[in-house]
């Protein structure tokens, strides 16, 4: 057809409408006839033609559009052809042989755009999509003579409402679909800013706002560039961090549909790694956006692929239960009470469902029983470095914070970080590395074990908290980190390293608390403080008490408990061959000269000594549960740490004074507390309240303190009375004296106890191989101190396993409770040391 054979057509129609109707149909059809081409894909010729054909016909219609239908607003069409997707040789022989035709047909397009004048703001937002998709086709001239369109519709909406809202909200919502299915280019993003600025800079009145909107937009097409780079990625960790940084976009820029849904592609992303807990902190994000009314929902925050219309009450209850679901996977008991009591409240008080309120309160008694019950093991937090421009630009140069997974040990997380950058070189420093690195062209990756920092509740506050209760706490809800390494400092005495023994220490604070929408997040703040060898001391003392404690809680609250633990710490302890730790504090800190050249550690000093002081009566509490539970095999291993317990409180009694506990089963004392929080009211110390007195305080009421101190009082030398099995001794109460049977039973899921010959060979054999000093228990983590792994060292060497006991004692449960458990390594000659930074609790 010729351009005769056109006019000659078009003029048969006799109405407008009949005309409208034949182009539309046209269009269609030329539409449906390039996204699903007839011929074969390596008919090549014959899609050329077919091309061709369209952009004549084209051409034709589009004069008649601007000579009859100027103002009509029924027009669509989009070109979508993608020469991109052919092969190198077929590109280049289309090329040659028929042009670009989708430069003409953009050029086409662009004057009929500026021919419509006043009509423009009739085809506002409609054909932003388009003339969007149109800009993207990687072909530098259509693209210089397209994207001046989107400034020429900005100017239009502002000229007439005085913004351009529809046009940003309909742009973000188009380029978002269309850079992630492929389109787009770093390219594209520069153009696309230097265009719209000089645009700008001809009209003053609206300069500001374009800049605003390019800001805007650029900073999306980062993100979205990066998440497309990472799509195809194994590394969901790295999809995640590129969903999360959508998100958080969205969130800023109140693009409420958009944001929810990459809440659930973030969702599913956790889901497929088990990450139960993340998932639950990632929906519940939805939750906020949700009222308790009877509203219907708007289409933006459905999202949950119901397709029946829903209330905000409807969808915020289908979502808790989801919720609560997955918190329950991830042990998270404590969040998913907080959402059961606010369902609780509702039921109650809103819509009065009593029956679904009384299956709410199981629910939540079942939780609370779990938290009492089931041991939860603490994870490890890793800090990580990516260092480098060989990193993305959302890890470059940058700290991250990670929560590990239940038992992962640092190696196991390193090697899979590793593994997910093959090219990456390990860091074998702690020390933040200089510009030379962050500059360098390659990846350095620096990871190292960082110890968690309890923010303290102020519910929590001088009450009786059960351990189980607190360690939640330890653990969870964090968002400050510490990382520690031992520094010399002066001269140091090969006999005695606590003398020059100090603390590098580095805080993290992270963006938001752990856990949350994701297993890490990125350090905010980073500061640096020193301890001094005294403090070190101070706050390794005050740790191995507090072990002591926990641990004569929980067997105070479980006759079921396996004696094995309490029986390794407490030898660990009293056994005469770790006096050295005691011997050490002496020799570097309680002496004349020290107390000379050192006049402001007095009050450290008292701390110190009282700390020592303290542990006595712990100790003896410990032992009298260890004397009514041990078992007659073990009954010699009993009596010889008894002995070793008595020459110890005579030693100490006398250097240090005594403690006494007081008598827990007095009425006047209250309801019975957990020893360990009490104790921490007065001997918990922080390096920025060392200066201030430290001493023991005086007693209180007895409904403030439930340990009692004794004033000093000379020891009695003579001999004490043997401890007889059937004797009734003093002991440490916990709860009433009517109290409920394992109320607070701490298990193993399927965990059986090891057999008592076991720790009956392991007893015997303490006697002639160095005992472990618990003592010298470190808070710290040294990532060069860590390859000497203590758990496996002490699992190889003093609890040789047969066959069935590898059965019945997994692994790594071994391995995490000798690492939590113990501190110290035996020496080269077979002495014990009593380095405190020789493991990582």
């Amino acid at each position: 057809m010729g351009d005769q054979h056109y006019s000659f057509y078009i003029e048969t129609f006799q109405t407008s409408s009949e005309l409208v109707d034949f182009l539309m149909e046209t269009f269609i059809m030329f539409k449906d006839l390039i996204g699903k081409n007839v011929y074969p894909a390596d008919w090549v010729a014959m899609s050329m033609v077919q091309n061709r054909v369209f952009l004549r016909a084209i051409n034709k219609f589009a004069e008649t559009m601007n000579q009859k239908f100027l103002e009509n607003t029924n027009f669509e069409f989009q070109d979508s052809l993608q020469l991109e997707q052919f092969s190198h040789a077929k590109y280049n022989k289309i090329l040659n042989k028929y042009g670009d035709m989708r430069r003409l047909i953009g050029f086409s397009i662009r004057d009929m755009w500026y021919k419509l004048g006043q009509n423009k703001i009739c085809f506002i937002p409609g054909m932003v999509g388009p003339i969007l998709e149109m800009t993207l086709i990687p072909e530098a001239e259509l693209r210089k003579a397209t994207i001046p369109i989107f400034f020429d519709m900005m100017l239009c909406e502002y000229q007439r409402s005085g913004d351009f809202k529809k046009f940003e909200n309909e742009i973000i919502l188009k380029l978002d679909h269309e850079v992630e299915g492929g389109r787009g280019d770093e390219q594209y993003m520069q153009l696309l800013e230097s265009i719209l600025l000089e645009c700008a800079a001809e009209h003053p009145t609206i300069c500001k706002s374009v800049e605003s909107f390019v800001n805007l937009v650029k900073g999306l097409l980062e993100k979205l560039l990066d998440y497309r780079g990472v799509m195809t990625d194994e590394s969901k960790d790295n999809r995640m961090s590129c969903t999360v940084n959508l998100l958080n976009f969205y969130k800023d820029n109140n693009r409420e549909e958009m944001y929810i849904r990459y809440l659930y592609k973030l969702r599913d992303l956790h889901l497929d790694c088990d990450n139960y807990t993340e998932a639950a902190y990632t929906l519940l994000l939805h939750t906020w956006l949700l009222k308790w009314s009877d509203e219907q929902c708007a289409s933006q925050v459905m999202q949950t692929g119901q397709q029946y219309p829903q209330t905000h009450r409807q969808l915020k209850e289908t979502l808790y239960d989801i919720i609560i679901g997955y918190f329950d996977k991830g042990k998270m008991w404590e969040e998913a009470i907080s959402l059961c009591k606010e369902l609780a409240e509702q039921c109650e008080m809103e819509i009065f469902d009593y029956q679904l309120l009384s299956q709410n309160l199981i629910q939540q008694a079942k939780f609370y029983e779990n938290i009492m019950k089931i041991l939860r093991p603490k994870p490890d937090y890793f800090a990580v470095g990516y260092y480098g421009q060989g990193f993305p630009s959302f890890l470059r140069n940058k700290v991250f914070i990670y929560r590990g997974k239940e038992y992962e040990r640092r190696e196991d997380f390193q090697m899979q970080l590793m593994s997910q950058f093959p090219n990456a070189e390990k860091m074998n420093t702690t020390s933040a590395p200089g510009d030379d690195v962050k500059n360098a062209p390659g990846q350095y990756i620096q990871c190292f074990t960082v110890q968690p920092v309890l923010d303290e509740h102020p519910r929590f506050k001088n009450k009786p908290v059960p351990d189980q209760i607190i360690n939640f706490y330890k653990s969870n809800h964090v968002q400050k980190f510490h990382y520690s390494r031992p520094v010399r400092r002066g001269t140091v005495d090969p006999e005695n390293e606590f003398a020059s023994m100090w603390i590098e220490r580095t805080s993290f604070v992270t963006a938001y608390k752990l856990p949350g929408i994701l297993r890490w997040f990125e350090v905010v703040h980073m500061s640096q403080t020193t301890i001094s060898p005294l403090e070190n001391a101070i706050e390794t003392m005050s740790t191995a008490n507090e072990k002591i404690l926990m641990m004569i809680n929980q067997y105070q609250n479980d006759e079921t408990l396996p004696i094995n633990p309490l029986s390794m710490l407490l030898n660990g302890i009293v056994d005469p061959a770790v006096m050295g730790g005691f011997a050490k504090y002496e020799k570097a800190f309680f002496t004349e000269e020290y107390s000379r050249e050192h006049p402001e550690d007095q009050d450290k000093l008292t701390r110190l000594k009282d700390l020592i002081a303290w542990q006595i009566p712990f100790l003896g509490a410990g032992i009298k549960i260890h004397e009514r539970r041990v078992s007659e095999n073990l009954r010699p291993f009993h009596d010889r740490m008894e002995e070793c317990f008595k020459n110890l409180k005579v030693k100490v009694e006398k250097e240090y004074g005594v403690r006494e506990m007081p008598d827990f089963e007095d009425r006047r004392v209250g309801r019975p507390r957990s020893m360990l929080r009490s104790y921490r009211q007065m001997s918990i110390i922080s390096m920025a309240s060392l200066s201030s007195d430290c001493s023991t305080p005086s007693k209180a009421a007895s409904e403030s303190f439930d340990l009692e101190i004794a004033p000093p009082k000379t020891p009695k030398v003579e001999q004490e009375e043997p401890i007889s099995p059937g004797s009734t001794l003093p002991e440490v109460k916990l709860r009433r004296s009517k109290k409920r049977a394992k109320r607070s039973s701490v298990v193993f899921a399927d965990e059986k106890p090891a057999a008592e010959s076991d720790l009956k060979r392991m007893s015997f054999a303490s006697q002639s191989m160095p005992t472990i000093p618990a003592l010298t228990l470190s808070v710290v983590g040294v990532p060069g101190l860590e390859e000497v792994n203590a758990s496996t060292r002490l699992s190889q060497t003093f609890l040789p396993l047969s066959d069935g006991d590898k059965k019945t004692l997994k692994r790594k449960k071994v391995n995490q409770f000798f690492k939590t458990m113990l501190a110290g390594k035996p020496t080269e000659e077979g002495k014990p040391t009593s380095d405190p930074m020789s493991t990582d609790l």
